[in-house]
């Protein structure tokens, strides 16, 4: 019997998940003797020839089994089957796997290792087969049992390589590890099968940047689960990029937390969808201009600013708002009557990933609503230029007091009450709260939404706040951050 189960571990557990798209199985209770050994064969066929052998390497050196230059064909298919059916050999009763907590394999996987340890060969970004530090007992290696050898050795396989590194995605819902692993698997093995009918020692990578090929596939994912009612959990997501390098080794995370995967989620329920492509329909125009190449290949690298910088979020919260949704409103090319408004998806942002009370949202559409009918009845551009101008607390307080007192003058009523003032913009005794240009930029957004045909029909304000905007640098952006 096999018993293998998600532990947690990004190397075992995106190798399980890639163990289970090659074994077309959707659980680790499916999995059986004969899905182990098939994959084991898989391996002992492929991993020692061109293309694999060199792709590989990243994520194991070249000291591996199916790759050492010094050693002979049949060593490494002795060695190869030692690591690929280990889980089949004789255990250790008292060395635990540290993956696993099963006990470990009963043979030595290397010259320089003791039976049962497994070094930077065998699990990447590991030490030297001969130090020892940072290892228990100062025993060097850790202990590892077959079935965690196997998963980890196929590991890579669910992985993308982009720019000579791999790509690996774990989730805290297993069925999205598994979802990433299917597609990786699948471009991987595509990339196989091309490289050695071109007869290329290398395989071939995906045309994307990272943050486009990682959220792309993660709202494909999202569109299948949503599209065939399959469970939906709230998760959040880890994508580590590495190398196991002999003389570079190295790693980044780019973590998405709930807030952030949460907003992709309802991003791509039916009713904000639309609202959804309009925003990445409007990165992908403006990123036309600039498109990277692969420096291999040469290539233009697929690349969308939109899915970049959701990496970059909760952070970054305020000038991924700026870019991808208060800018686009100022410029008539991005906007016709048939799109989708995109203050709903602005609202779920906020939930989401600002974690924003909901009577604060509504506070904002309501005081920006009342504002913008303001403006329209009478076509009056000087306050519009005004609260868009606005450069500090005391300029915008003072903006909205003068416009109060016209909308009394004129209809008898304020365009905001002292409890929206204070909900939205201030905390007391003038006092602003730390978000206070955060809020006033989305009571823009929610205006300048509310005006589109307005500002169509007002060239010259639109120019104005164009070249305005232009003077705004990321780095400006960055200091204003809350």
């Amino acid at each position: 019997m096999v018993h293998l189960q998600w532990t947690g571990d990004p190397y075992f557990d995106v190798g399980l998940a890639t163990l289970l798209a090659l074994s077309n199985k959707d659980a680790p209770n499916q999995l059986t003797p004969d899905d182990l050994d098939k994959a084991a064969q898989w391996m002992l066929e492929n991993y020692t020839r061109d293309p694999l052998k060199s792709f590989l390497t990243v994520a194991f050196t070249t000291n591996n089994w199916f790759a050492a230059p010094s050693m002979k064909d049949e060593d490494k298919r002795a060695r190869g089957e030692q690591h690929v059916y280990s889980w089949r050999l004789p255990r250790l009763g008292d060395v635990r796997c540290a993956f696993t907590g099963s006990p470990a394999v009963g043979v030595a996987l290397s010259n320089s290792l003791l039976p049962g340890r497994a070094g930077r060969s065998q699990v990447p970004l590991l030490q030297g087969d001969k130090d020892i530090n940072f290892y228990a007992g100062g025993i060097p290696g850790l202990p590892i049992s077959g079935e965690a050898l196997l998963c980890i050795q196929l590991m890579p396989m669910g992985c993308a390589k982009i720019g000579g590194r791999l790509l690996m995605v774990h989730a805290s819902e297993p069925s999205i590890t598994l979802g990433f692993a299917r597609e990786f698997l699948a471009i991987n093995r595509e990339s196989v099968l091309l490289a050695q009918a071109a007869g290329e020692k290398k395989m071939g990578e995906p045309r994307y940047a990272l943050g486009t090929l990682l959220v792309t596939t993660l709202v494909k994912l999202i569109d299948a689960a949503q599209q065939h009612a399959t469970t939906d959990l709230p998760f959040s997501l880890t994508a580590y990029y590495f190398t196991n390098s002999g003389q570079s080794p190295d790693i980044v995370a780019y973590h998405l937390p709930l807030g952030v995967t949460g907003f992709v989620r309802r991003a791509r329920s039916a009713r904000l969808r639309p609202a959804w492509e309009r925003v990445v329909r409007i990165a992908e125009s403006q990123a036309q201009s600039a498109k990277p190449q692969s420096p291999r290949t040469k290539e233009a690298i697929v690349r969308n600013p939109f899915y970049e910088d959701l990496l970059a979020l909760p952070e970054r919260s305020r000038p991924f708002l700026r870019r991808y949704f208060i800018v686009p409103a100022l410029r008539p090319e991005f906007a016709t009557v048939e799109d989708a408004p995109i203050w709903p998806l602005v609202e779920v942002f906020l939930q989401e990933i600002k974690n924003m009370d909901q009577a604060r949202i509504q506070d904002i559409r309501t005081v920006a609503d009342r504002i913008a009918a303001f403006i329209r009845r009478e076509n009056d551009r000087r306050l519009f230029q005004a609260l868009y101008g606005a450069s500090g607390y005391r300029e915008l307080r003072n903006t909205l007091i003068k416009a109060n007192l016209a909308a009394l003058r004129s209809t008898g009523d304020p365009l905001i009450s002292f409890e929206e003032f204070i909900s939205v913009y201030e905390i007391g005794e003038e006092t602003p709260q730390s978000d206070w240009r955060l809020a006033h930029d989305l009571m823009l957004l929610r205006i300048m939404e509310q005006l589109a045909d307005w500002l169509r029909g007002h060239q010259e304000v639109l120019a104005v706040l164009e070249t305005a905007q232009n003077t705004i640098s990321d780095t400006d952006q960055d200091t204003q951050e809350e």
